[in-house]
């Protein structure tokens, strides 16, 4: 029997400007499971990314609550929304939001220095990470000398470095070619499936979205199931 990861309760989110007020998600009741993987799919400017951020804790619902293994995040400050992020999250976003003055290496280890993990142990991780992408040869390129689909490879490394519950990955492979794309899918599909992780996904792309176990489409403000 699976439990639930993360959950929705009536979630609502509005963004107030000025005398009005524009509604983006509208009374959405979710679950995701331990284990599973899940795509949000819809046309441009639905609430895809709000829906992400939500479920990431980068953002908070104007009504209803968020659960993460039943803890409701609303009842934690900005502070320990950072940790939780940091220890529970790892995002995957269309542009790959590398720090051009570290190396691929030092990019990867960066979650768990925050964390505060030992350096010799951090090191260990993301090496062995690296390594499983192809990126062995590439540990000390900054991402300026490295290509597009090598970039976000580190990305994914970065994501998976403190062993998240939760991989949230933003069009992951809209930037890319096609040939790069297919790669950086197999790929990310793999690494989630082999540290046994839980995938949320955002994407325009119904191919790569029936490669979930579930998909909706987000439209209307709420969430459908389509498979």
């Amino acid at each position: 029997m699976t439990d639930t990861l993360l959950q929705f309760r009536t979630v609502t989110k509005r963004f107030i400007s000025g005398d009005s007020s524009l509604i983006i998600l509208e009374g959405i009741d979710f679950g995701l499971e331990e284990g599973s993987s899940v795509a949000i799919t819809g046309k441009s400017g639905c609430g895809k990314s709000t829906f992400l951020n939500i479920a990431g804790a980068l953002d908070r619902p104007s009504e209803g609550s968020v659960l993460f293994k039943g803890k409701d995040l609303g009842g934690m400050g900005d502070r320990e929304l950072s940790r939780f992020r940091n220890r529970h999250v790892g995002f995957v976003f269309q542009s790959h939001i590398l720090l051009e003055d570290f190396s691929a290496l030092e990019n990867v280890c960066v979650p768990a220095m925050i964390r505060g993990a030992m350096r010799k142990e951090v090191t260990a991780r993301a090496t062995e990470l690296l390594d499983r992408v192809g990126l062995a040869q590439r540990l000390h390129h900054k991402p300026g000398k490295l290509s597009g689909g090598e970039r976000q490879r580190v990305a994914i490394c970065r994501a998976l470095m403190n062993s998240p519950d939760l991989i949230i990955a933003d069009e992951p492979t809209g930037s890319l070619d096609e040939d790069s794309s297919d790669a950086i899918e197999n790929l990310l599909f793999d690494l989630v499936k082999e540290e046994g992780r839980t995938l949320l996904m955002v994407t325009h792309d119904m191919e790569l979205a029936s490669r979930c176990s579930t998909v909706y489409l987000l439209h209307n403000r709420s969430l459908q199931g389509i498979s």
